[in-house]
């Protein structure tokens, strides 16, 4: 009598398999579906993805499939952006030389230096430059803390309105790493996200204004938004000074090819409607009552607890105020 052939366990045939013929052998195993383990791992890796992907936007490739995202203007004009200031060594010497040419431009200012410095931050306004917010430390997004960057973007964002009476309009992430906490702080704030089309690399210990211009150079046309430096707070010392050195050829080659040069308010991004350049003063910000977040415990002034912009109890809004994180 031949034997029948054996097959393998989990065929789903009864009666064969390792149990030898004749017999009942295990029924064939279910499909596989996570456990709940591999559910929370997902999970968790979802919302890993969800919080990394907007810096992507960091790519120059991704820029360029967002336009307005990327500061994309109108075709006539060119965005002059600057970053990390106010900074008493530098940054007046900017102001000076702008007046000198009669440009005007904006100025992303980070937290931590405008508090230090709000005088400066007043002249910026007062020399007709738009103020825009780039964070309260120039840290990276993606390694803060849950709750972190909202924080220092909404502690930012007040202490602009304190200090200058207008109420910001945009936001540049330091690094040009956006997450998606990031993004729903700004607008929430009614700050509108944007980076840059061309970078001077104006921050490093070699950089020349012969090396910024070259660096601009490849970018520079119709609609670009120019990002510069007018402060090394973050970078090589005295690396400020190739960007300010690069000005003057900068707004002349502009000039040269019929473009006017300004700042983010008069460049036309692509989604912004009502870009008038108008001061405009910020109509929540200040109406926030001078009363301790919600698990202080100490003076409001001086240990403010997490931004909870999200929420109806705002925080205080004194030039003292430093950004905490969500708890």
């Amino acid at each position: 009598m031949r034997r029948s052939a054996p097959v393998p366990a989990g065929s789903g045939e009864p009666g064969r398999g390792r149990t030898g013929p004749g017999k009942a052998g295990r029924a064939a195993p279910a499909a596989h579906t996570p456990g709940a383990p591999g559910r929370a791992a997902l999970a968790v890796a979802g919302l890993a993805l969800l919080h990394v992907g907007p810096a992507a936007t960091w790519l120059p490739a991704v820029r360029r499939l967002l336009p307005g995202l990327a500061g994309a203007g109108a075709a006539d004009h060119v965005a002059l952006t600057f970053d990390d200031g106010p900074d008493p060594r530098s940054t007046p010497r900017f102001l000076d030389e702008l007046a000198r040419l009669g440009c005007r431009a904006t100025f992303f200012v980070l937290g931590e230096m405008l508090e230090r410095h709000p005088a400066l931050g007043r002249r910026v306004v007062a020399d007709g430059h738009e103020i825009a917010v780039h964070g309260w430390h120039h840290g990276n997004a993606l390694a803060a803390a849950p709750g972190r960057t909202a924080a220092e973007i909404g502690a930012a964002a007040r202490l602009v309105a304190d200090v200058t009476g207008v109420r910001p309009a945009w936001y540049r992430p330091p690094y040009g790493v956006l997450s998606a906490e990031a993004l729903v702080a700004a607008r929430v704030l009614g700050l509108r996200p944007v980076l840059w089309t061309a970078w001077g690399r104006d921050w490093t210990r070699s950089a020349t204004p012969s090396s910024v211009l070259a660096a601009l150079a490849p970018g520079l046309r119709g609609g670009a938004t120019l990002l510069l430096h007018d402060s090394d707070h973050t970078s090589a010392p005295g690396s400020w000074r190739s960007g300010l050195g690069a000005l003057p050829e900068l707004v002349a080659r502009c000039r040269s090819a019929g473009l006017r040069v300004g700042p983010l308010r008069d460049h036309g991004v692509s989604g912004v409607s009502g870009s008038s350049g108008a001061v405009r003063r910020h109509p929540v910000l200040h109406d926030a009552p001078e009363t301790a977040a919600p698990g202080n415990t100490g003076d409001a002034e001086n240990t403010p607890g997490p931004w909870n912009g999200f929420h109806d109890n705002p925080l205080p809004t004194t030039r003292k105020e430093k950004p905490g994180a969500f708890q």
